[in-house]
């Protein structure tokens, strides 16, 4: 019994694979609503959890120029996506879901 992933509202590929958490966009019962966001995955280490590693560009007007900068964000990796280090993840911000994990991966990007 294959259950039909859900329409999460956003233009992008559902897994191939189900799983039953309640905490997955696609086949359990959590929202997306606020940033869609990009990044490498660095750690898989903590349970259902991926460590986000995401670069972007910050406009100092003082000096008139970029700097670079990145963040850490921890989100929740349900099991029918499985990132896994090194890949390129869309990550979409949820309800909170703990102390520190309030975005969900969508979708692995090649």
């Amino acid at each position: 019994m294959d259950k039909k992933p859900r329409n999460i509202g956003i233009e992008v590929k559902p897994p191939k694979r189900t799983c039953e958490d309640e905490n997955c966009p696609y086949h359990g019962s959590l929202s997306i609503r606020g940033k869609i966001l990009e990044g490498v995955v660095v750690s898989t280490r903590p349970q259902k959890t991926a460590i986000i590693k995401r670069e972007y560009l910050h406009y100092i007007p003082k000096y008139e120029r970029y700097e670079r900068r990145r963040s850490r964000i921890a989100a929740h990796n349900p099991p029918c996506i499985e990132a896994k280090v090194g890949d390129r993840v869309k990550i979409a911000e949820c309800k909170r879901l703990s102390k520190t994990k309030a975005f969900v991966i969508i979708e692995v990007m090649k």
